[in-house]
């Protein structure tokens, strides 16, 4: 096969496995009424799970993204999907709440942290050396575009099956996809071979001296605060305390799953043409004054609608346009682990903010207070975005040992 054939089909299984990571995730935001009814417990201990995953994704990260710049991704998509079949087969046969913490909140979580957007942006952006903007943007709207149809799907199981019938699809559909990823995910990175990267600790200390790490670093641990952690753990549960039956809420998150695409596919698009860190900046405000339309959706379903469109396109726009300033700011052969130790500081951002949200929520049986906190910070990471300078000085080529063969 050539190789534009080649890297077109690595978006596309991508795609495909972060569309059912993705859905993974997000399933917990629908079972959570329905755990803390079988089983007795309170939101704060599932929003203790959620908060789990989110920082086992944080400790995983990097070490996900050092894969990625010495090996390659295809073991570790592989390996990823498989625990996240793993995973998802065990919260199925749970017969605890422990348990099924367990195997979601440690097992899956690994596989999460492996099938995830920064190690696809980093993959897609380093195959296509040339506007890499619409392909990372296209590979990585995966994360929620399946969601689009998966989400509402698994609602209707858990209507008509019971929540473990879901969870086993689940385990069915990532086992499948990962007997599949040899066959279609190359082994090798630029020019059919991988680079051997500078030794890790010359990188980290990069890192921690990039002023523009740290800008990135600050603002995308708001990122998680204000998507991951209190959207696709809060959202459904707070519309189920708005009146909205589970129907109607695992719809309003499938349209903001489908504009979530879109918003990445546009924001790829557009981060090839436009000034990026004012793209990114205004995408951050943005999405930080929807929460103003979230906290007044009580008994309203349009209006519910209506925050899941305009949230939808702002949510992970972000993605490809980090990974854009990343390549060039920062550098390509220190991509991977960049974008790895970044999405830990959203995945960290992400659990604290979860397990916060819940715990409030036992406190005063309301949200407010998580919404409006969540619009200041999503501001500040706007304006603090906008000190990056579009036209700094490049990145430095090479961070490895060797050129690629």
């Amino acid at each position: 096969m050539d190789r534009v054939t080649q890297r077109w089909l690595l978006v596309g299984v991508a795609f495909a496995a972060l569309s059912l990571s993705g859905s993974a995730r997000s399933a917990l935001g629908l079972v959570m009424p329905v755990w803390e009814a079988e089983f007795g417990i309170s939101r704060s201990l599932v929003s203790f799970g959620g908060a789990v995953t989110l920082l086992v994704m944080a400790v995983v990260a990097p070490f996900a993204g050092a894969m990625v710049d010495r090996m390659g991704p295809r073991l570790l998509l592989m390996g990823g999907l498989a625990l996240v079949a793993a995973g998802m087969a065990l919260t199925a046969a749970a017969p605890s709440p422990w348990l099924l913490l367990l195997g979601f909140s440690l097992v899956g979580a690994v596989g999460f942290g492996a099938v995830a957007n920064h190690v696809i942006a980093t993959v897609v952006s380093l195959r296509f050396v040339e506007r890499p903007g619409l392909p990372v943007g296209i590979a990585t709207a995966g994360s929620t575009a399946g969601q689009l149809l998966l989400v509402p799907m698994l609602a209707l199981v858990l209507g008509g099956m019971g929540w473990r019938a879901a969870f086993a699809i689940l385990a069915v559909g990532a086992l499948a996809l990962a007997l599949f990823v040899p066959r279609l995910v190359p082994a090798g990175g630029r020019g059919g071979a991988w680079v051997k990267p500078a030794p890790l600790g010359h990188r980290l200390a990069m890192l921690a001296k990039s002023p523009v790490f740290l800008v990135l670093f600050v603002s995308f641990f708001i990122c998680g605060v204000t998507t991951a952690g209190v959207i696709e753990v809060h959202l459904m549960p707070y519309a189920a305390a708005c009146g909205f039956p589970p129907q109607q809420s695992a719809l309003a998150y499938g349209v903001l799953s489908a504009f979530n695409m879109v918003g990445m596919v546009a924001a790829g698009w557009l981060s090839d043409r436009v000034n990026r860190p004012l793209l990114l900046g205004t995408i951050y405000i943005v999405r930080g004054l929807s929460f103003l339309i979230l906290m007044n959706i009580a008994g309203d379903l349009p209006l519910l609608f209506l925050f899941a469109v305009i949230f939808g396109l702002f949510d992970y726009a972000t993605v490809p346009v980090m990974a854009s300033i990343v390549r060039t700011h920062i550098g390509r052969d220190v991509m991977g682990l960049t974008m790895g130790v970044l999405s830990a500081g959203h995945s960290l951002g992400a659990a604290i903010a979860a397990f916060a949200a819940g715990r409030l929520f036992d406190l005063f049986a309301r949200y407010d207070w998580t919404w409006g906190v969540s619009l200041g910070l999503a501001i500040a990471a706007g304006l603090l975005v906008f000190t990056i300078r579009e036209d700094a000085d490049p990145a430095p080529a090479n961070l490895s040992t060797e050129r690629p063969s």
